[in-house]
């Protein structure tokens, strides 16, 4: 799950998504855990991650054949 933080004070606070509130039916005041990690380059962690059926070599090579030089 993702949180956004918003100013309160002189502390950060939490904003916890509707969903997330109704689905684990979190009330205030209530004791909640909770991981801290702060998110890290997105690209990063996608690279390498998605993987192709065919070779980045063939991907190029049909395009180029399926665009004109005058487009």
């Amino acid at each position: 799950m993702l949180a956004k933080t918003k100013q309160w004070g002189n502390s950060l606070a939490l904003i916890i998504p509707r969903s997330k509130v109704k689905e684990l039916k979190l009330r205030p005041g209530e004791e909640i855990s909770i991981k801290l990690e702060k998110k890290s380059n997105v690209l990063k962690e996608l690279f390498g991650s998605i993987h192709f059926s065919k070779s980045t070599e063939r991907l190029l090579k049909e395009s180029r054949k399926n665009v004109s030089k005058w487009d």
